[in-house]
C-alpha cells in the first residue's frame, strides 16, 4: 500500500480555512496580511555593537519569513475559503435536490464524496458540528466526526452498489468509539442493513440508518427559500447554540413583530436566534 503523502504547512492552512465558514477564511487572509506586512515593512535598526549581531540577524530572518508569508498565508486562507463556499453551495443543493425527490432512491445517482456531504448536512442541520476527515472514501473507514452537547460521535457513510451492510461494518465502528472515547456512532447507508448487523448494534449506542430513514429525515427538515439560501450564503451566520448555518425568519407575533431575525433550522429543538440590525 502506498504511504499517504506527508502534508505540507500551505496545504494544511488551506485544509483549516476550508473547515470554517467560507467569510472567516476571508477574515484570516486580511488579519494575516496586516500583520506580517506590518513586520515585512519595519525598518530594523543596524547593531551598534558585536552583542546586538545576534539579535540583529534574528530580526532579519523574522523579516524575511514576514515577507514572504504576508503573500503566501492569506492566498491559503483564500483557497481554503473558496472550497469552503464551494462545499457549501454543493451541500446546499444535494440536500434541496433529495428533499424535492419523490422517494429514497435519489441516493443512489450520486458518488460517495457527494453521499458523505449529504449526510454531514443532515446532522449539521440537526445541531451537531460535523468534522470531515477525508479518510473514509469509497471503501470505508469513518466519515465523519460530530461533536454535540460537549460528546463525540463517529460516523461511516456507505453509499454502496451493494444493497445490504453487513455486521462487520458495525464492528469496525464499535472499535473505533472505544479507540477514539466517542459517546456513540452512526452508520448512514443508502440501502439496508442486513440482521446481523441490527442485532449487533442493539444497546452498543450505535444508530444504523438505511436510506429510507435517511430520505424522511432530509424531507422533515423545513426547506429554506432560494432568498434565505442566498443571504444564508453571504453571512455564513451561525446559531450560537448548536452551530448549525442559520436562516432567515420573520417574527409573527410579540414586540418584534414584522422585524426580520436569524432563526435556528433547528427550531423548536433548537431556539438559538440572532438578532439583524
Amino acid at each position: 500500500m502506498a504511504r499517504k503523502r506527508k502534508q505540507g504547512v500551505f496545504e494544511a492552512l488551506i485544509d483549516i480555512a476550508a473547515m470554517l465558514p467560507w467569510w472567516v477564511g476571508v477574515l484570516l487572509a486580511l488579519i494575516a496580511y496586516i500583520v506580517l506586512h506590518h513586520y515585512a515593512t519595519a525598518v530594523i535598526a543596524q547593531p551598534t555593537s558585536v552583542a546586538q549581531l545576534g539579535a540583529n540577524v534574528g530580526s532579519q530572518l523574522g523579516k524575511s519569513l514576514a515577507t514572504i508569508g504576508q503573500y503566501l498565508l492569506p492566498l491559503a486562507f483564500v483557497i481554503g475559503a473558496g472550497i469552503s463556499a464551494y462545499g457549501q453551495q454543493k451541500r446546499s443543493r444535494l440536500f434541496a435536490d433529495v428533499q424535492a425527490g419523490s422517494g429514497a432512491s435519489v441516493l443512489n445517482g450520486m458518488t460517495w464524496q457527494e453521499f458523505e456531504m449529504l449526510v454531514g448536512e443532515a446532522f449539521r442541520r440537526g445541531g451537531y458540528s460535523v468534522g470531515e476527515t477525508g479518510g473514509g472514501g469509497a471503501d470505508g473507514g469513518i466519515d465523519l466526526v460530530l461533536r454535540k452537547d460537549g460528546e463525540k460521535y463517529l460516523v461511516q457513510c456507505k453509499q454502496w452498489r451493494a444493497y445490504k451492510v453487513g455486521v462487520p461494518i458495525i464492528r469496525e465502528l464499535y472499535g473505533a468509539m472505544a479507540a477514539a472515547g466517542a459517546a456513540g456512532g452512526f452508520v448512514v447507508t443508502s440501502g439496508v442493513y442486513t440482521q446481523e448487523a441490527k442485532d449487533f448494534a442493539a444497546g452498543r449506542n450505535i444508530d444504523l440508518i438505511d436510506g429510507v430513514e435517511l430520505h424522511e429525515i432530509i424531507k422533515q427538515v423545513q426547506p429554506v427559500s432560494s432568498h434565505e439560501e442566498k443571504i444564508l450564503s453571504m453571512t455564513g451566520q451561525l446559531c450560537p447554540k448548536c452551530g448549525s448555518l442559520m436562516v432567515m425568519r420573520t417574527a409573527k407575533q410579540g414586540m418584534n413583530i414584522g422585524k426580520n431575525f436569524w432563526g435556528c433550522p433547528n427550531y423548536p429543538q433548537c431556539r438559538g436566534t440572532v438578532p439583524i440590525d
